[in-house]
C-alpha cells in the first residue's frame, strides 16, 4: 500500500500510467468490451466498475488540455444522442475533478474500438453495465512557478 494512492492503481497500472506520455490515450471499459481482443496492453479490474476506476486515475493522471475531447465515450448504437446512467456519471465524475464537461465527447461503436486497439492499455472492469466505456488522453504537467 501507498499513501494517497487508490488501492485500485494497481502496480502494473501505476507503471502504465507513468509510462504514457502527452498524447497517448487509456481505455477503461465495461465486462462486455472485448478487451483481451483489442489490448495491446491489458491491466485487470475486475473488481472495480468504470466510473470508481475513472476516478481514481483522473486524480492521478493529467488529462489533454490541447485537444477539444480528450475523454471519448461510445454512443449507443443506434440511438447515439441517448445518454446511458453509467456515462452520466461519468460526465459527474469529470466535474467533481474540476474538469470541464466539453471535454467530454462521444464516438461510434467501432470507431470507440478502433481508439481502444490504439491506446496505450485498456483497463478491464468488472462493469457490467452497457456503454460503460471511456478513453482518456493524457496531458502534461506544466512546470512549477
Amino acid at each position: 500500500m501507498l499513501r494517497g494512492i487508490d488501492p485500485l492503481l494497481t502496480a502494473d497500472l501505476l507503471h502504465a500510467l507513468r509510462a504514457m506520455g502527452h498524447g497517448d490515450t487509456i481505455t477503461i471499459v465495461d465486462a462486455n468490451f472485448p478487451a483481451a481482443a483489442c489490448a495491446r496492453r491489458l491491466i485487470t479490474a475486475q473488481g472495480s466498475d468504470v466510473t470508481t476506476m475513472f476516478r481514481a486515475i483522473i486524480a492521478i493522471l493529467p488529462v489533454d488540455d490541447f485537444i477539444p475531447k480528450p475523454l471519448l465515450t461510445m454512443q449507443i448504437v443506434g440511438d447515439p444522442s441517448t445518454v446511458p446512467q453509467a456515462v452520466a456519471e461519468l460526465h459527474e465524475a469529470t466535474t467533481a475533478a474540476g474538469l470541464d464537461t466539453g471535454s467530454l465527447g462521444t464516438v461510434e461503436r467501432h470507431e470507440f474500438y478502433r481508439r481502444a486497439r490504439d491506446s496505450f492499455a485498456i483497463v478491464a472492469t468488472g462493469d457490467r453495465r452497457l456503454y460503460a466505456n471511456i478513453i482518456i488522453t493524457k496531458g502534461v504537467l506544466r512546470p512549477v512557478g
